[in-house]
C-alpha cells in the first residue's frame, strides 16, 4: 500500500490515483483505477454488503481468516476506495415518505455542457435518494421519495419543470422496491 513520506504531510495511506481525463464536451472524467481483490477480498466485501455492522471476528469467520486479518483487510478497501462508506438502509416509508418515484430528467442542449453540476445540484435536493446520469434519451433519473402524491408533485414543479435548463420530465411512481445482493 503506498504511503505518504513524513515530508509530504504524514504517514498515512494514499488512495490510487483516479486517471483524469475530458471528453469532447469539456467534462470532466475520472476513471478509476482497478483495485487487484482476491477470494477472500470478495467474502469480505460480500459479508459487508449484507450487514455492515457484523463484528470483526465474525467477518473474518465468514472469510476464513484471522480477526487481525480481517480488520487489515478491510482497512486496506477503505483506504483503495473500493468501500466507498458504512451506511444505514433507511426504509423511506416508515421514515415519514412512502410515495417514491423515478424521475427522468432530459436537460436542453446547451445546459449538457453542465451535467457533473447538474448531477450535484439534483443530489442536494430534498427527498432525493439517488441521481443516475445517463446515456440515451434522458439525461438523469431522479430517485425520490415524498410523503404524499402533492409533495411528489411540488417537488416536480419546484425543483424541476420550471427550471430553464430542464427540457422535459417525465415521473414514474414506484410500487414496490427490492434491494439487490449484488455482492
Amino acid at each position: 500500500m503506498a504511503r505518504r513520506s513524513p515530508a509530504a504531510g504524514g504517514a498515512g495511506p494514499v488512495r490510487p490515483k483516479d486517471v483524469r481525463h475530458f471528453d469532447a464536451w469539456g467534462l470532466e472524467r475520472r476513471t478509476a483505477a482497478t483495485v487487484r481483490l482476491d477470494d477472500v477480498d470478495h467474502r469480505l466485501l460480500a459479508a459487508l454488503a449484507e450487514d455492515a455492522r457484523i463484528p470483526n471476528n465474525a467477518l473474518a469467520a465468514k472469510a476464513g481468516i484471522a480477526p487481525s486479518t480481517c480488520l487489515a483487510r478491510v482497512r486496506r478497501l477503505r483506504d483503495e476506495g473500493v468501500i466507498r462508506g458504512f451506511h444505514a438502509d433507511i426504509d423511506p416509508a416508515r421514515s415519514g415518505h412512502p410515495l417514491q418515484a423515478m424521475i427522468a430528467v432530459q436537460l436542453r442542449g446547451e445546459a449538457r455542457t453542465r451535467l457533473s453540476a447538474y448531477l450535484q445540484r439534483l443530489a442536494e435536493l430534498p427527498g432525493v435518494l439517488h441521481v443516475f446520469l445517463l446515456g440515451g434519451v434522458h439525461d438523469f433519473q431522479v430517485h425520490v421519495a415524498a410523503p404524499d402524491s402533492d409533495a411528489l408533485n411540488e417537488f416536480v414543479i419546484e425543483h424541476l419543470s420550471t427550471d430553464p435548463d430542464v427540457a422535459l420530465t417525465e415521473t414514474n411512481l414506484i410500487f414496490q422496491h427490492a434491494r439487490a445482493g449484488w455482492y
